[in-house]
């Protein structure tokens, strides 16, 4: 469609995308949209089909079945492939080029990118600029990688495990850069193994297990989902004891205030008030995003 979008103003779809290796079913079915102007965190444990669902949007792999559609035309189509960025897990790159020609020629492809100056800024690898991508370490090596992937001013950005490797403070940077795409009126599709990046990044949250979508929606719905509350308190009650108690899931201790996750918080308020009248400091709220993704796919978040 001439105006880079589908007709229901998406910027990519899979509908009912499958796709099988040999025995083993990697997409069944998978239903996937990508809206205008938002972060979308793909979230599932090792195998949950989340980087075939990417390679199919971006035209990498075929489906065995189903639909791919990026910018409301086939995802080998140039036109759509140019309104895109990648950073994918597995990267290989020319080793003695250096980072700055890198990006310069990454940047060549684009109709409208951003400077080599912006783009090198933007991924905070200016002081790398001179350097052979050969010497990098794999940390910095992930860094170059999203400078190519943004370097285009993509209006759809996929990013698969982007800050695996990344320091505290690279990991940071790379943060306000997506947020600050999101807010410029781009597109962001992340997978991640760091349940706190979703839930620090994502406008939404779509939950895979064994190929298949098993929840959609913003973080504090996919929390909603999920029946598990967290109880924390400062108590002389020990984590052992508590451990013991129906309906308990985890028990941590840290700085001398117990944190409890269980699936009735009433019950358990009711027996930790019991056991120790003299607790202080209650408080009981809905468990995070990492708990109700344990919860839905029944593996523990990383």
């Amino acid at each position: 469609m001439a105006d880079g979008g589908d007709r229901a103003g998406l910027l990519a779809r899979l509908n009912g995308a499958r796709k099988r290796y040999g025995d083993t079913v990697a997409l069944d079915g998978l239903d996937l949209e990508v809206r205008p102007g938002e972060l979308l965190a793909v979230l599932g444990p090792n195998g949950a089909g989340k980087t075939t669902a990417i390679g199919i949007l971006l035209g990498l792999q075929e489906p065995d079945g189903g639909e791919a559609v990026l910018f409301g035309r086939s995802p080998h189509d140039l036109a759509a492939r140019r309104g895109v960025g990648v950073m994918m897990q597995e990267v290989t790159l020319p080793d003695a080029l250096r980072v700055h020609e890198l990006i310069s020629m990454t940047r060549a492809y684009y109709p409208q990118p951003l400077t080599l100056a912006e783009a090198m800024a933007l991924a905070g690898v200016e002081k790398l600029a001179a350097r052979p991508y050969v010497k990098l370490s794999g940390g910095q090596k992930r860094q170059v990688q999203f400078a190519l992937a943004i370097c285009g001013r993509p209006r759809l950005l996929f990013l698969d495990e982007p800050t695996t490797g990344l320091d505290v403070t690279a990991r940071e940077t790379m943060w306000g850069t997506l947020r600050r795409i999101v807010r410029d009126g781009a597109s962001i599709v992340l997978t991640t193994h760091y349940i706190e990046e979703a839930e620090a990044l994502a406008d939404r949250v779509v939950v895979m297990a064994k190929g298949r979508r098993i929840a959609e929606g913003t973080v504090a719905e996919i929390r909603a989902l999920v029946v598990r509350k967290r109880v924390e308190c400062a108590t002389a009650t020990s984590p052992a004891a508590v451990e013991a108690w129906p309906d308990i899931t985890a028990v941590t201790l840290e700085g001398g205030r117990l944190s409890i996750t269980t699936t009735d918080a009433e019950g358990t308020v009711r027996r930790l008030l019991t056991a120790d009248p003299a607790l202080a400091d209650l408080e009981v709220r809905r468990a995070g995003l990492s708990e109700a993704f344990t919860e839905l796919t029944q593996e523990p978040a990383e």
